[in-house]
């Protein structure tokens, strides 16, 4: 796969990335696989990958400030 940036080659890595869900909530999900671009670091998440995230971020609770889950395969 390409980067949608500069063109180079995105390579599997693990990662920890935080959402924001509101104007004074974020969630950061730990282990996160992702596809980071080895020349630029821009980096995506596949489908699947996303589908769980979305589903991850649906269980939180929006009242918190910051809530650190782990992605679970």
């Amino acid at each position: 796969m390409k980067c949608h940036v500069c063109g180079e080659h995105l390579e599997p890595m693990i990662s920890d990335l935080p959402f924001r869900l509101g104007p004074t909530s974020i969630v950061v999900i730990k282990k996160l696989p992702v596809l980071e671009c080895t020349n630029c670091t821009e980096f995506s998440i596949e489908d699947p990958v996303m589908e769980k995230v979305e589903h991850l971020l649906e269980q939180t609770d929006g009242a918190a400030e910051l809530e650190v889950i782990a992605y679970a395969a």
